[in-house]
This record gives C-alpha cells, sequence and structure tokens, in this order.
C-alpha cells in the first residue's frame, strides 16, 4: 500500500511538472500569477516545473525499495504539513481564491492524511 502511495505522489508530481512544462502561461494564470516578467517565468518554470519533476523522480526512487519505504511516508509528512498549513493560513489571509487554489490544497490534505494513515499502520505493536 505505501508504494502505491509513493508512486501516486511521483505520477502526480510528473503530471504536475509535464503540464507545467507544456502550458507555464495558462497554468499561471490558473493559480493566479496574472503577469511574469521574463524571471518570473524562469523562476515559474524551475520552481514548479523542474521541482516538482525532482519530486517525482524521488518519491519514484523510495517507491521501488520497500526499505526506503518508512522514509517516504516520513518524507512526504515532513513536506505537506508545512504546505498545507501554509495552504490554510493563506486561502484564509486571501480569500476569495481560484478554484484550482481549492483543489489542489485538498489533494495536498488528502496526500498528508493518506501519508500519517500509511505511517500509523506500518508501526509494529508493541506490548
Amino acid at each position: 500500500m505505501t508504494a502505491i502511495y509513493l508512486y501516486a505522489n511521483a505520477v502526480l508530481y510528473a503530471a504536475f511538472a509535464l503540464w507545467i512544462t507544456i502550458s507555464p502561461w495558462k497554468t499561471a494564470v490558473a493559480i493566479g500569477y496574472e503577469s511574469l516578467t521574463a524571471s518570473g517565468r524562469s523562476e515559474y518554470l524551475v520552481v514548479y516545473g523542474g521541482l516538482q519533476l525532482g519530486l517525482a523522480a524521488f518519491f519514484a526512487l523510495l517507491a521501488v525499495n520497500e526499505s526506503t519505504h518508512r522514509l517516504g511516508l516520513m518524507f512526504s509528512i515532513c513536506m505537506y504539513v508545512p504546505i498545507v498549513l501554509y495552504r490554510l493560513i493563506t486561502v484564509g489571509r486571501f480569500w476569495p481564491v481560484a478554484s484550482t487554489t481549492l483543489i489542489v490544497g485538498a489533494l495536498e490534505v488528502i496526500l498528508l492524511v493518506a501519508a500519517i494513515a500509511l505511517l500509523i499502520a506500518g508501526r509494529p505493536i508493541t506490548a
């Protein structure tokens, strides 16, 4: 089950990286970037495209080897806790926000809850 979770993360990040790389201007506008300078466009593609592609590769590597599954879950929790906290705070602070922002935020919450549940389920029971 953990491998499926890690592969799902890899696929999601790869899909987002591809979508952003193929259609950077549409995706930028969809998440609220109304206007970008040339430097902003470069930064957007690097952070949203390149970083997400790197995350996809890392999640795939974690999924392949069962001995790294727990590390993958811990990494997910370390990554998604601050993302979800920032998302909740900023959505509340800057409401109303685009539906894309809410959809991505919901996905982040689901991924966080799933990582926590899988980590708890995988812990050995001690007497």
